[in-house]
This record gives structure tokens, C-alpha cells and sequence, in this order.
């Protein structure tokens, strides 16, 4: 007999900086051993697992934030029962964006909790397979990985492409700084979702949230207005000038919609919002850290075309999740106040639609990059 848990990842980055490093939140065990593990626990009835995983972290860690739905895989190990019998487990894990750290919490007295390193953390937990998931959510840890492989016969194993290709391709002369301005976009993205998922919890703050998301707004345009210059001044791109015109453009758009959601809260001064408008912020929150994993491995992208093709595919499959979700919170609105106050739930949907579209921004960008791989792979 199996027994199925869920568990929550809590992240947090250094800096909005693209390579900034990413520290993982682990707390102690109850038991005597005082083991490092993640939040977790058996799902809550009435809760969405990822609801129940967040619930979790409160209580046993103390932090809040942004439970994404679409779970970064899973890991099993044997617990132990209190008759001395054991019985494997089978845990589901959620990334887990921490926005808040509380003083006090349920099980304050009774765990430790502390921010590790992904090397460290994956160091100190003791189940292989949750090592494994550590190990693979942050981008240095993938390329320090791949610096013992060779890169060009795996290019030509996993995509088919003549070695030599993939070879004569590195030796391009690259000039302008795109990659680096890839990576600035993608940036502005990750500060833009995080201010967003602060958004949509409610309370106060509300105003220093959407100017935040207004300032990244406009920090976006001028990154995408250099990128146009560059790609007309420059004689020879990393890429075809429509596809960096098209990337670049693509992570506008999704800052902008971001704007454009923040700013549909303000008009219609919503400041409590439903569940699942917070779960469908916690996917883009997901969305722009996958999106800045991404943008560096551009550098080489025969090299990482691989693990650029399972950013993309995760970032579709959270499209799809995000639909459902979008789908189920239009349900609750209009049968909650859709008879009672039309108003409000024209508001409420445009916020919905919003929000849709900032994750469509998304999977389009995954398109773009599934592209750049497929033409320079």
C-alpha cells in the first residue's frame, strides 16, 4: 500500500537578476532524528493538492506566497509509522514562491526552519529523488552539469543534427549585447509576476504593488526599444532578426498584460480576489522563473537544446492548467454574484480574461524558443 502526500518547494532569488542564485527553505523533521525535509503533509479535504501543500508551509514553516498548481515532479519515501511499521509515500511537489516570512506559526517550537543553497539543500535532504528535483529547479546547477558532457555528440544523439553543424555553428562571430538583454527582459518579468502574485493576495499594499508592475512595465519598453535599435545597427545576430524581434516582443507583451491586469484591479478597485485568480498568478509567477532559466541557455543553445525543450513543454502544460483554472473561477463568479451585482461580475471577469492572457504571453514565448532550438539545434 502506497500513501500519497503533497509537499511544497519554498524558492526564493537573491535579486531579480537573471543568475541570481536561488535559495531553497527547509525545516526539520518532528521526529528525534531532526532530519532536513520540505513542508508536507496528506492533502486537506475541500483544498486543491498545490492549496493544501501552501497550508502546509504556513503552518510547519511559517512562510506565505505563491503555490503554483502545476506540480515539478515527485518523490517517494518510506515513512514511518508510530506502530514501528513503515509504508512508502509517495509525495506530489509544488514550487512554492515565498513572499512573506511570518514571526510566529503553528509549529514554531517544534521544527527549525533555514534557507539553503540548492547545492546545500539538495546536500542535506536525505531522499535521492528529491535531491534529484533540488538539483534540476535552478539553471547554475543545469549548466554546471553540463559542463562534463560532450556537448556536440549529445546535440547530434538527442536532435538529429550533424555534429559537425552543431560545431560550425559555436565558431559564429556574435555580436550586440542581445543575450544580455534577454536576460534584463526576462528579469523585469520575474519582478513583474512577483509584484503581481503580492497583488492578488489582497490586503494592504495594493498601490505600491501595481506601481511596482507599472515600473517594470516601463522598464520592459526600453529594453525592447534597444533590442530594435541593436538589430538594425548590428551586421551580423546570434539569431534571425525576425526572431529576436519576435522573443524580444513576446516578453513585452507579457509585462504588459501583467500592467494591464494590475491596472484593471485598480479601476475597479478590487482588493480581495478569489482563489483561483491567486492560482493563476502563482503560474505566471512559475512561468517567468522558467522564462529566466531559459534565457541564458540562448548563449548555447545547441548545447541546451534539450533542456530548452522541457522549459517550453512545462510552460504549455501550465497554459493548459491555467485554462481549467480560468474556466472554474469564471464558474464561481457568475454563480456567486453574477445574478446579484452584474457590476461587479463584469469586473471580476475582466480580471480573469486579464490574467489568461498574461499566461498566453507565456506559452507563445515557448513557442519562440521551441523555434530558435529548431532552427539552431
Amino acid at each position: 500500500m502506497t500513501m500519497r502526500q503533497i509537499a511544497v518547494l519554498p524558492y526564493r532569488a537573491e535579486s531579480p537578476a537573471v543568475d541570481a542564485p536561488i535559495r531553497i527553505l527547509l525545516i526539520t523533521s518532528r521526529g528525534s532524528k531532526g532530519r532536513w525535509v520540505i513542508p508536507k503533509g496528506r492533502p486537506m479535504n475541500g483544498l486543491p493538492p498545490h492549496a493544501s501543500a501552501a497550508r502546509e508551509a504556513e503552518e510547519e514553516a511559517g512562510v506565505l506566497g505563491a503555490a503554483c498548481p502545476t506540480p515539478i515532479g515527485s518523490f517517494r519515501f518510506r515513512k514511518r509509522q508510530k506502530s514501528g511499521a513503515s509504508m512508502w509515500t509517495d509525495v506530489q511537489v509544488f514550487p512554492f514562491a515565498v513572499t512573506d516570512e511570518l514571526d510566529s506559526w503553528e509549529e514554531q517550537h517544534e521544527r527549525e526552519r533555514r534557507w539553503f543553497t540548492l547545492d546545500e539543500a539538495a546536500q542535506a535532504v536525505e531522499e535521492e529523488d528529491l535531491r534529484a528535483l533540488i538539483r534540476s529547479f535552478g539553471p547554475r546547477e543545469f549548466r554546471r552539469a553540463a559542463l562534463g558532457l560532450n556537448l556536440i555528440e549529445t546535440v547530434a544523439d538527442k536532435t538529429g543534427v550533424n555534429a559537425m553543424f552543431a560545431w560550425f555553428q559555436r565558431l559564429i562571430p556574435q555580436q550586440g549585447n542581445f543575450f544580455e538583454l534577454f536576460e534584463q527582459q526576462a528579469a523585469t518579468l520575474v519582478a513583474g509576476a512577483d509584484a503581481l502574485a503580492r497583488l492578488l493576495q489582497g490586503g494592504p499594499g495594493t498601490v505600491d504593488h501595481v506601481r511596482e508592475i507599472e515600473e517594470r512595465e516601463h522598464d520592459a519598453d526600453n529594453i525592447t526599444r534597444e533590442v530594435l535599435q541593436a538589430v538594425r545597427r548590428t551586421f551580423l545576430t546570434p539569431f534571425d532578426r525576425g526572431a529576436i524581434t519576435s522573443l524580444i516582443g513576446t516578453m513585452d507583451d507579457a509585462i504588459d498584460e501583467m500592467h494591464m491586469t494590475a491596472g484593471a484591479a485598480d479601476l475597479y478597485d478590487i482588493t480581495e480576489f478569489e482563489p483561483e485568480m491567486r492560482d493563476m498568478a502563482a503560474i505566471i509567477v512559475d512561468a517567468a522563473r522558467l522564462t529566466a532559466e531559459a534565457m541564458p541557455l540562448l548563449r548555447k543553445i545547441a548545447d541546451n537544446g534539450v533542456r530548452l525543450h522541457e522549459l517550453t513543454e512545462r510552460l504549455v502544460r501550465m497554459e493548459g492548467h491555467a485554462d481549467e483554472i480560468h474556466a472554474a473561477g469564471l464558474k464561481r463568479i457568475f454563480r456567486e454574484i453574477g445574478s446579484r451585482d452584474p457590476l461587479q461580475f463584469m469586473a471580476r471577469q475582466e480580471m480573469f480574461k486579464r490574467l489568461e492572457r498574461v499566461v498566453d504571453r507565456f506559452e507563445d514565448l515557448a513557442n519562440e524558443i521551441d523555434g530558435l532550438v529548431i532552427d539552431h539545434s
